[in-house]
């Protein structure tokens, strides 16, 4: 059979060709090759240029590369944290003429790790209670939309900086499937796995004397479940207010926006003695402030990345002379958005060298430059400019954070 590639650009298929698909996997030269850490796989995965970007390839049969990609696919179309599906090749033959395994091909994630190479230096136990974290939210998020993911882990989950905090992207998809909405057995057979796999990556960790001694792998897979629950319990939960107050529903969307979600559709019912209210959120969106800061800047961002800079833009917004709100006369808050975009953030990332940036992209950036205004300013007992910062930046923290942070493969 001859080779195949199907993609979702049209402009992909002829980068790709440039590709040794006639060699298997393990036999690719290093001058296709780009040098990024790697996670533990069942199946041979490799990093490769084609053309500006950077892919990550995986040998499979062509049944199951198939269906990964367009789950894959799927959850891109309803906004899930994943891995960008790019391409799958099929029909790859040898010199010789033999037939080789196809391959899935997906969009190297920029900035993020897999969790072994964040091990590589002991990892301090509250820096994993956030992976648990970023990896609960994931977890939830999958099922909120109906994805049995079938092989939670460590392993097939990246993770990139998300303004001291963590996101989770799902990296392997094979097992999954997606159904109109999960039984509570689905969602529980998921979080056992869970449990039982983030355990087994721990205990392997403490045996190589990479795991902090004061972290026990039994209970940090335990507490994945309790994260979960946690979090699943207060979005999907049904509330009952006594009648004529509609301000604890409207407390209660507030709670959940504070969380990164928004109500889509609810349901609100009264009792037929007109006593009390039910409301139950039936819709949840993750995304909460990354949208409102898509909507007002048109950076695309993290969700605690947005949050942060919606702070940050809103405090700027109240120091300028047109800031208005609710006047009609006043500047609309997109207009000073953009001007915030143009004038304060964009000037500050770009005065950080991007040598020095490693795996920060420009919000992680920006993140870290408010971070240390808050301590300069702490010091200093009064607010040192941002400029000032930026050079203290450049000067005292960058250099010492070098060596931990990873060569920039990507915008």
């Amino acid at each position: 059979m001859a080779l195949q590639i199907s993609a979702t650009n049209p402009e992909h298929p002829g980068l790709l060709l440039e590709l040794p698909w006639q060699l298997p996997l393990e036999e690719w030269p290093d001058e296709v090759l780009v040098p990024l850490p790697r996670g533990i796989s069942r199946h041979v995965v490799r990093y490769a240029r084609a053309g500006n970007e950077v892919i990550a390839v995986k040998e499979l049969a062509e049944r199951p590369a198939l269906r990964e990609y367009e789950l894959l696919r799927d959850l891109d179309r309803i906004g899930i944290p994943a891995v960008d599906p790019l391409a799958v090749v099929t029909g790859r033959t040898d010199a010789d003429g033999g037939s080789l395994e196809s391959v899935l091909v997906t969009r190297h994630l920029g900035g993020s790790m897999p969790y072994r190479s964040m091990f590589e230096t002991t990892m301090r136990p509250a820096t994993m209670h956030r992976l648990m974290d970023a990896l609960a939210v994931l977890l939830v998020r999958l099922h909120l939309a109906g994805f049995a993911w079938g092989d939670c882990s460590l392993s097939n989950t990246l993770f990139r900086r998300d303004a001291g905090a963590y996101a989770a992207y799902l990296v392997d998809a094979e097992t999954g499937d997606l159904h109109p909405r999960l039984s509570n057995g689905q969602r529980d057979y998921d979080l056992d796995l869970a449990r039982v796999n983030i355990s087994g990556e721990l205990l392997d960790l403490e045996a190589s004397g990479a795991l902090h001694p004061s972290v026990d792998p039994i209970e940090f897979g335990t507490e994945i479940c309790a994260r979960y629950q946690s979090l699943w319990e207060e979005l999907t939960r049904t509330s009952v207010y006594p009648a004529g107050k509609y301000h604890y529903i409207e407390r209660r969307i507030r709670r959940l926006n504070d969380l990164g979600f928004d109500v889509a559709e609810m349901q609100i019912e009264h009792a037929a003695n007109g006593d009390t209210v039910t409301f139950v959120p039936k819709v949840v969106d993750a995304g909460h402030h990354q949208r409102q800061l898509l909507r007002l800047t048109g950076l695309d961002t993290e969700e605690n990345q947005a949050r942060r800079l919606l702070n940050d833009l809103e405090s700027w917004m109240a120091t300028q002379d047109d800031y208005a709100p609710g006047d009609p006369l006043g500047a609309r808050p997109e207009v000073l958005a953009h001007r915030w975009v143009r004038d304060v953030f964009r000037p500050t990332v770009r005065a950080v060298p991007l040598e020095l940036r490693g795996s920060m992209d420009s919000a992680e950036i920006y993140h870290e430059l408010l971070e240390h205004r808050w301590y300069l300013s702490e010091r200093a007992q009064h607010d040192i400019a941002l400029d000032m910062v930026v050079e203290d930046y450049i000067t005292n923290i960058l250099p010492k954070a070098r060596e931990t942070l990873q060569p920039t493969t990507s915008d």
